[in-house]
């Protein structure tokens, strides 16, 4: 069986993701990539099929451009938008997407998330940002590809580090995150949800709530993930 390790991680991802309440039904999908070899591949989850009964032969193989390399069924209907990440964003090896219920009311409401605390600053550096909403010709025209298109447009305009914000919100859809692997992907997209929670919380005790200062969230950020990191174990 083709990439018989990293098909495992991806299944025990896209079971992980149902476990923790962030995939109700099969409202999300996970997939990891392999760029070892002269051709990266990309495996995902396959489009409609329930977490539980889901074993590694039914994860689908395709190489970055879609195209079905090994899997008897189809794949995630998210496939175009996590194979442009993969081609985009050449740091991250594992792509989440749910429609956990916070992180979705964010996106649906069309706000990014502001760093309102220190447990934001430690994952994200800077406020969690929210995508244009597709146009009526990017819907028609490739609706899936042109919802990484977005994606990326927003990190590429604000000159975002997709190491340092591992998350975004898709305008009136809900959330991608992504990681180094699958496994990093799904800490991101449950640490997403987390923040979301938060936030919603924070704006709903009070409106007029701001970030907390910038010299605070980058102490956090940087105490984590800077390079005289601090937190953990050497």
């Amino acid at each position: 069986m083709l990439l018989e390790s990293l098909r495992n991680q991806v299944l025990a991802a896209n079971q992980e993701i149902a476990r923790r309440g962030l995939a109700p039904h099969t409202f999300g999908n996970a997939s990891g990539v392999d760029r070892s070899g002269n051709r990266p591949l990309v495996v995902i989850k396959p489009s409609g099929v329930d977490y539980a009964t889901l074993k590694p032969e039914d994860l689908v193989i395709t190489d970055l451009d879609g195209k079905v390399v090994e899997g008897r069924l189809r794949p995630s209907s998210d496939l175009d938008t996590h194979t442009l990440l993969y081609r985009e964003f050449p740091q991250i090896g594992g792509v989440v997407h749910t429609h956990s219920e916070f992180a979705t009311s964010w996106a649906q409401a069309g706000r990014q998330i502001p760093c309102f605390g220190t447990t934001h600053a430690d994952y994200f550096h800077g406020a969690v940002p929210v995508t244009e909403p597709l146009t009526a010709e990017e819907v028609s025209s490739g609706y899936v590809r042109n919802t990484g298109a977005v994606i990326v447009r927003r990190f590429r305009a604000e000159g975002l580090d997709p190491v340092a914000v591992p998350g975004v919100l898709v305008a009136g859809h809900a959330p991608f995150a992504w990681g180094k692997d699958a496994a990093d992907a799904v800490e991101h997209a449950d640490v997403l949800e987390y923040i979301a929670r938060l936030a919603f919380r924070t704006v709903t005790l009070n409106g007029l709530a701001g970030p907390i200062p910038s010299h605070v969230s980058e102490h956090h950020y940087l105490r984590k993930h800077g390079p005289k990191a601090t937190y953990g174990q050497r």
